[in-house]
């Protein structure tokens, strides 16, 4: 049963102007010398007769080498100290050395002799955090200080600068405590926040300027690549963006999986689009993400795979830029290339295919686009389709009547990653039939190339794939 008391109380030391003193002079200490020379106390290490090579040299000019002889005087200005002696008795006569001066004390592997521990630490400069088991599971505290840093920002800690910086302002032209909060919650989860995030600190200040002048803050929209549809192959980014969002316009393509992932109370939209089927049209869609933020809503737009890889995400950048609305990109990892890690398809391979190209399938205004057949055809390359399902038959034509091999390995992957993924596999003249056989509707994924058929692809015959449906069961 859970203790209602903290064993522990968390504290943070100041190191402005602080001293330290490490006992020992092998890994264990060097180990603890290295957290601390992040910080700008100044370090005495306290050494029996030997200390490991490249120890001094790793820390020049950054730490004082002492003898047992004056470890009292360091003792007796040190801030803390920290035990971490190879040899028993150097460890015995180190802590008690400690205890006779008083000093808060840490004995490495010892817990049962520490004043404190040393927590697990993520460091990202203003923001510390620190993850601490009372020294009895230190691993488990370092995988949950891991969890912590994908959660984070990389540039918090540069937010929280400026947040410092701007403090006294604050607090001047905002002398109630009730609105300072209500001003900090705003921007600290807002523009400037999110500019801060994109290392753009000038702008950062001014939204934050701007927001304290009492001018309407505009929100932000940021194009987000949800992947081919599998929740773990999502970008911490993205997973931190759509936990923030106040609105999420979502295409067709994103997994039911990846939806339950927005926050609770967000706004979802969708405006997805399929063949024929233009429900909300390209530019109602601009509208929409431009209105939304005006509104100083935090905006998301989910796409399925990246943003820019036949995601239309050009598009909707240019025409939110335009309109004077902040916009970012967060990619994802395309269906290119989850759907053929999926089915172990190389894109490419040395002795099988030393280009890649991506093409579509489907023409702005309907049917085959116009493309460079003859540069498709060429062997030792890999030519991955997207949105071909449709007008495999012509395309299979075309590559044929152009040059490339009917023999030539092809795969079909539908819904890849996801539990209803379909793969087949066959050759370049039987696709229109692998597709009519096996069912498939899209969104689909037609990879031709020698790789499709290396024997480490998921299979070699057309056919679905019923051990992976079986998987996903």
């Amino acid at each position: 049963m859970r203790s209602a008391r903290m064993r522990q109380f968390p504290a943070f030391f100041n190191m402005d102007d602080a001293r330290v003193v490490v006992f020992g002079g092998g890994e264990e200490a060097r180990r603890k010398v290295r957290l601390l020379a992040k910080t700008p106390a100044q370090i005495t290490v306290i050494i029996g007769k030997d200390i490991d090579p490249g120890f001094a040299e790793e820390f020049a000019g950054r730490i004082t080498i002492a003898p047992q002889s004056e470890a009292g005087p360091a003792l007796d200005i040190a801030r803390f100290a920290i035990v971490a002696c190879r040899i028993d008795e150097n460890t015995e006569r180190s802590i008690t050395w400690a205890r006779q001066y008083g000093v808060p004390l840490n004995v490495v592997d010892r817990p049962e002799l520490c004043d404190f521990t040393v927590p697990s630490i993520l460091d990202r400069g203003e923001i510390v955090a620190a993850v601490a088991s009372g020294g009895s599971a230190p691993v488990l505290a370092k995988s949950v200080r891991a969890k912590l840093e994908g959660l984070l920002p990389a540039r918090i800690g540069d937010l929280a600068e400026l947040a410092g910086r701007m403090r006294d302002e604050v607090k001047e032209r905002l002398p109630n405590a009730g609105e300072r909060r209500q001003f900090w919650e705003s921007v600290l989860n807002g523009k400037a926040a999110e500019l801060a995030y994109a290392g753009e600190i000038e702008a950062a200040e001014q939204a934050m300027r701007d927001a304290l002048n009492g001018r309407r803050a505009q929100g932000v929209v940021h194009l987000v690549g949800a992947g081919p549809g599998d929740p773990e192959l999502l970008t911490l980014k993205a997973l931190r963006l759509l936990q923030e969002a106040d609105i999420v316009y979502f295409d067709r393509l994103v997994s039911d999986e990846i939806l339950t992932l927005i926050r609770r109370d967000a706004d979802r939209v969708p405006v997805g689009k399929s063949k024929g089927d233009h429900s909300v049209p390209q530019e109602e869609i601009h509208e929409m993400l431009i209105r939304s933020a005006r509104d100083g809503k935090r905006v998301v737009r989910l796409k399925g795979g990246d943003p820019f890889i036949f995601g239309r995400g050009g598009e909707e950048m240019e025409a939110v830029l335009a309109a004077g609305v902040e916009a970012f990109v967060v990619p994802g990892i395309s269906s290119a290339l989850g759907c053929a890690a999926q089915a172990g398809v190389p894109l490419t391979h040395r002795d099988h295919a030393q280009s890649l190209t991506f093409v579509t399938g489907h023409a702005k205004s309907g049917g085959v686009p116009d493309l460079d057949w003859e540069s498709l055809a060429k062997p030792n390359q890999t030519v991955t389709v997207f949105m071909g399902v449709g007008t495999a038959a012509a395309i299979t034509d075309k590559l044929i009547e152009a040059g490339r091999a009917p023999d030539t390995p092809v795969a079909v992957i539908e819904n890849g990653t996801r539990r209803d993924e379909i793969q087949v596999f066959g050759i370049l003249a039987e696709l229109p039939d692998l597709i009519t056989d096996n069912g498939i509707k899209g969104p689909a994924l037609l990879i031709i190339g020698k790789v499709a058929g290396l024997p480490f692809a998921s299979g070699t015959i057309a056919q679905a794939n019923p051990v992976q449906q079986e998987t996903f069961a």
